[in-house]
């Protein structure tokens, strides 16, 4: 039976129980505080207090009444820590024709409202108005993405970096392991601020150029200028790919954003002590009764082997703010927790997840490292495959066949999306499919056309149809009664409603229901959300049609609106308006769920 003693104090009370009578870091979060090494306030605090450090979080602070959750704790003695959370908070408030959610997976209940559009800015003015001595170190996907000029769809307009509008004296980006130590352990030994500013990872604001920096075109030239905003965008996927980075720097006003370098990807061992923290893997205790927590319940149960993306797709964050390059886990520590998960009360024997940001890229890598090294592609799978990569699966096959053998382990089911264009010469689709399918294969093929997809860095089609081919053949041998889901995306810069409709008629003609359908949502720090931007694609110069306004996104997804018939028939594409009144008056229709997936 777990206490709030074994969690993060989040209250005057839990750190009194602790004997504590100064906090060094305070932690403020846009979460309901779940100890589980997919949050990442706990993750955070965790590697905090391994490293000697009393760390408290407030999770969702109340930032309408007169701001007691701010003052409860007082001041830490080295800084404040400020994460919008797991999600940028306008992907998890707003729908992709904007308009806003009636409910939020990250708080009990699932109850909206807990957390105003963009926390980083609004908890962080609070904190300085409050604290104005006191350090605030933003972080999260929030403030990652966000570093620099970028383009924000909710208010359609380009913004400068988060670490000017919010007032912060220092931004983290990426992944927080490494760097947040080294900022706690400078100000501990007495480092000031202008000392912080030569630690990796970090932005900050300079009166001048550091030496050897590149410097990027303003925040004001990209305002006036969208073609400027798009070759700002071109470097800084550049630099953010390369395995030796180097300093960029862009004037906001009168001062300059810089951009120091990432800290190496995780060696192993570093990655292995993130996962192998003493979390509880439960939401706190102050959260019973007010309801489940939706995105715990989501991962509760699964196990995340690696960290990174090579994939390099225009409209995913994951690169951006993960990095290109896998840091994988030990089978040991892995093991070791899906060793906990079964012993977990309300497991079942049921593993819904193992996997990561793509289910299929444990430790892989290039072949040589120093070709690596001078390598500047955004994907290591597009325009086709790396000659130099790794993509042997052996490995995980292993992990997975260990993992089965795990005492109260029935199911060990892969819930992350397979990248089918990194197949091997080895059995693994076979595999997943015998050992840890539901009985729905989930792939991302994302669009049909060829020039669309070239736009989105995927791979063509025909891939798909291949997979297809195969998946059918593997089922009918083994007597499997599964299906493969194929998610698409609608309104993405290039695409037309002739893509879209053919994308329909392609699709039913190899007999998909379409279920998992996604309007583009531009996030930061994507190439798709500059080419929505300007509809311009940044690398070629290419002009682009956008699909802007919400009639045009309505029209494009409504290709996807098709019912059965009780005949059997099928009916034919029809209007957005036509569609959604048929989708409550008629029981048959095959209606259509969106995915939430933070893009």
């Amino acid at each position: 039976m777990v206490s709030p003693n074994d969690f993060l104090p989040t209250s005057v009370k839990e750190v009194a129980a602790r004997g504590w009578e100064e906090l060094d870091v305070i932690l403020f979060t846009g979460d309901a505080y779940v100890d589980h090494p997919s949050f990442g306030a706990a993750v955070i605090g965790r590697i905090l207090e391994a490293e000697g450090y009393r760390v408290a979080i407030v999770p969702q602070p109340n930032w309408r009444d007169d701001l007691r959750d701010f003052r409860k704790l007082g001041k830490p003695r080295l800084f404040f820590g400020v994460s919008a959370g797991a999600m940028d908070s306008m992907v998890n408030h707003y729908t992709a024709t904007r308009r806003r959610r009636s409910d939020d997976a990250y708080t009990p209940g699932g109850r909206a409202g807990q957390r105003p559009d963009y926390p980083t800015l609004v908890y962080t003015r609070i904190l300085k108005r409050l604290y104005p001595d006191v350090p605030v170190v933003i972080g999260g996907i929030e403030a990652s993405l966000r570093r620099l000029t970028h383009y924000d769809y909710w208010e359609d307009r380009l913004r400068p970096s988060f670490l000017v509008e919010s007032g912060a004296d220092l931004l983290t980006y990426g992944m927080g392991d490494r760097v947040t130590v080294e900022v706690a352990r400078r100000l501990h030994n007495g480092f000031n601020l202008k000392r912080l500013v030569r630690l990796p990872q970090v932005v900050y604001l300079a009166d001048s150029v550091p030496e050897g920096a590149f410097l990027l075109h303003s925040y004001e030239e990209c305002v006036q200028s969208p073609e400027k905003f798009g070759e700002n965008f071109v470097r800084i996927e550049t630099e953010s790919n390369k395995v030796q980075a180097g300093i960029l720097a862009e004037r906001v006003g009168d001062r300059y954003v810089v951009v120091n370098p990432p800290y190496p990807y995780l060696t192993e061992a570093e990655i292995d002590h993130s996962f192998d923290l003493p979390y509880t893997r439960l939401p706190h205790p102050r959260y019973k009764g007010k309801g489940a927590i939706a995105a715990y319940e989501m991962i509760k149960h699964s196990v995340n082997l690696h960290r990174g993306c090579f994939g390099g797709c225009s409209f995913c964050t994951i690169s951006a703010h993960q990095g290109k390059f896998i840091s994988s886990r030990s089978e040991g520590s892995i093991l070791r927790e899906v060793e906990r998960v079964t012993q977990m009360d309300d497991f079942r024997g049921n593993l819904s997840d193992i996997g990561g940001p793509s289910a299929n890229m444990y430790r892989m890598g290039g072949r040589n490292r120093e070709l690596c090294g001078r390598c500047m592609r955004p994907s290591c799978l597009f325009p086709k495959v790396c000659p130099n990569l790794d993509n042997d699966h052996r490995p995980l096959l292993e992990l997975y066949r260990k993992i089965r053998q795990v005492k109260g382990v029935k199911h060990a089911y892969i819930g992350s999306g397979i990248r089918y264009d990194l197949f091997d010469g080895s059995p693994y689709l076979d595999e997943v499919l015998k050992y840890h399918t539901s009985g729905r294969l989930k792939v991302a093929p994302e669009h049909t056309s060829d020039k669309v997809l070239n736009l989105m860095r995927k791979p063509s089609f025909r891939l798909f149809e291949e997979l297809n081919a195969r998946f059918r053949a593997i089922c009918g041998r083994e007597g499997l009664p599964y299906q493969l889901i194929p998610y698409f995306i609608s309104s993405h810069p290039g695409c037309t409603e002739n893509d879209m409709r053919e994308l329909a008629e392609i699709t039913r003609r190899l007999d998909f229901r379409l279920e998992q359908v996604q309007d583009l949502t531009p996030t930061p720090m994507t190439l798709s959300s500059v080419m929505f931007y300007t509809g311009r694609n940044p690398y070629t110069g290419e002009k682009l049609y956008v699909a802007r306004t919400r009639e045009e996104k309505e029209r494009q997804k409504a290709h996807f609106f098709w019912y059965k018939r009780p005949d059997g028939g099928r009916g034919r594409s029809v209007s957005a308006t036509s569609a959604l009144k048929r989708r409550y008056e008629r029981p048959w229709q095959n209606t259509n769920k969106t995915r939430k997936r933070g893009r």
